[in-house]
């Protein structure tokens, strides 16, 4: 799922205009390394909405964000001579991070998302502000960003502070090849010059829910990925198993029209279609009744889990459409104070994708202990050991996934019931977005690693029940995972095999393989 940073300037590019971007577009910025141009059209509306933000600062009546201070400050008036400072004060003092640098994806999304607004015309910024973002967006300069400091409330304001420190000139950042230098540096080494910050532009550089709306858009592209990994996996404990795949027959789909569980069935039929296993116990004389329901409900868990995401994405195709900053310059000319920099819709999102990321481990999690059990899986050997009591099999591979389910249950507690208030009680409800958006990257990488060793466990078992062949889909699978790991065996050392499934899963590379065989997922 996560290519491999850029290491030098961008040569590939997308436009970005007045209209939205897409989620495809910020992952091609965040993660492909793609640089980006403006359109004339959008130079064109920046161009306007600054020449009325230029008068309104040449009135003597204040104007808030124009010619005032800031959130409970902004009963001031400040004089022309003193907004340059003004500017550049709001950036450093915002510039208050701390903890861990925040990853270099992230930042570029959040970056491509504050261009898009800005991008808009609705700003008021100069056409020199935007560019400076496209410029570091295309050479590869990343700002330092760190872990805390957003209340997901007037906008993502310390993340993105951090990131308007460096085209004034200020600040740490990276280099394309991750080299941490001062950003004065890196704009020198590229030609450009810092920006001098006039009136507005400060306060539309930090408001905005660019920082929660970029890491939503790369958790849906992953979960994407993991929710057709989700059925391959449990395609694979099927078989392993000798569940039936008779319950995911589409007429059964069709008596409860989820969406999602329609697409996940689908997928398991077709995974499991031509399996000598589901074959070789699909007759008049098995005795199987049913089977658990971590097999026979696999499409219901991972298909409402899809339907979360595609509300979810409806939710990020709204807010990728949106010119959030306050004020804002409306179609019209006017300036107006406004309160869309709240985050409240995208942190729902980001926690709903949180819970239901929690539940498609805890449901994986169940069929890899079933494989481990004696009583519950059918003639298998203990725990999927070479020689029980001397060997320990995939025993404390599970441990390692249920610790894993068991954080993302706590990752699950959702951040937007929280707030806090701040800013002298002017900011006094916040959506606490950001922290929503940063437990679901972590949860997504524990998904991930669950659903990895499910595959491990199931490939195991598959391979148990030899002579028996699994179907073609999963049988592709299997093979991709051996070329990393061994087959069955006396015990090794198995972290290294478990990580090396974890890459395996993260890099595409075991959907890519049963995709190979029987064509595109859904």
């Amino acid at each position: 799922m996560n290519a491999t940073p850029a290491t030098h300037t961008a040569t590939r590019t997308i436009e970005v205009g007045i209209g939205a971007v897409t989620i495809a577009d910020v992952v091609d910025v965040a993660r492909n390394g793609y640089g980006v141009a403006l359109t004339a059209e959008s130079l064109t509306a920046i161009a306007e909405s600054r020449a009325r933000i230029e008068a309104l600062a040449a009135d003597p009546s204040p104007v808030y964000g124009v010619s005032t201070g800031f959130g409970a400050l902004a009963t001031r008036h400040i004089p022309a001579h003193l907004r340059t400072q003004l500017q550049r004060s709001l950036i450093r003092s915002h510039a208050a991070g701390s903890g861990p640098e925040v990853e270099r994806e992230v930042i570029r999304a959040l970056m491509l998302l504050r261009l898009s607004t800005l991008a808009t015309g609705r700003t008021g910024v100069r056409p020199v502000v935007a560019q400076a973002y496209a410029d570091l967006l295309t050479a590869g300069i990343t700002p330092v960003v760190h872990e805390y400091g957003s209340l997901g409330c007037s906008g993502d304001l310390a993340p993105l502070a951090h990131v308007a420190m460096a085209i004034i000139g200020e600040g740490s950042v990276r280099t394309a090849d991750g080299e941490l230098t001062d950003a004065a540096t890196a704009l020198a080494a590229h030609g450009l010059e810092p920006v001098v910050l006039a009136e507005k532009e400060g306060l539309a550089l930090i408001n905005g829910t660019d920082g929660m709306l970029g890491q939503l858009a790369l958790a849906i592209t992953d979960l994407d990925h993991l929710l057709k990994l989700a059925d391959i996996a449990a395609s694979m404990s099927v078989e392993g198993l000798l569940g039936t795949d008779q319950v995911f027959a589409a007429d059964l789909q069709t008596l409860r029209p989820h969406p999602g569980q329609g697409a996940a069935a689908s997928n398991m039929v077709r995974l499991l279609a031509d399996s000598p296993i589901v074959a070789s116990h699909a007759g008049p004389d098995c005795t199987r009744v049913q089977d658990a329901y971590s097999l026979r409900c696999a499409p219901q868990v991972a298909g409402g889990a899809r339907d979360t995401v595609d509300h979810a994405r409806l939710v990020a195709g709204r807010e990728l459409a949106s010119a959030v900053d306050n004020p804002v310059v409306t179609l019209d000319g006017r300036v107006r104070s406004n309160g869309n920099f709240h985050g409240a819709p995208v942190a729902y999102v980001l926690d709903f994708l949180a819970i239901v990321t929690a539940d498609v481990a805890g449901i994986s999690e169940r069929r890899t202990d079933r494989f481990l059990d004696v009583a519950r899986n059918h003639g298998l050997t203990p725990f999927l050991a070479d020689d029980p009591g001397v060997d320990s099999g995939l025993m404390i591979a599970q441990y390692t996934q249920a610790a894993v389910v068991s954080e993302l249950k706590r990752l699950a507690s959702p951040a937007s019931v929280d707030s806090i208030p701040s800013s002298a009680m002017q900011e006094d409800h916040v959506s606490m977005g950001w922290s929503g958006a940063r437990k679901l990257r972590r949860s997504i990488d524990g998904l991930t690693r669950v659903l990895a060793i499910e595959i491990l466990t199931a490939a195991r078992g598959i391979d148990l029940r030899s002579p028996l062949e699994p179907s073609p889909a999963t049988g592709a699978v299997l093979r991709t995972l051996r070329e990393k790991v061994q087959g069955p065996g006396t015990d090794r050392f198995l972290s290294p095999e478990i990580e090396a499934a974890v890459d395996l899963a993260a890099s595409g590379a075991l959907v890519a393989a049963a995709e190979n065989a029987i064509g595109a997922l859904a």
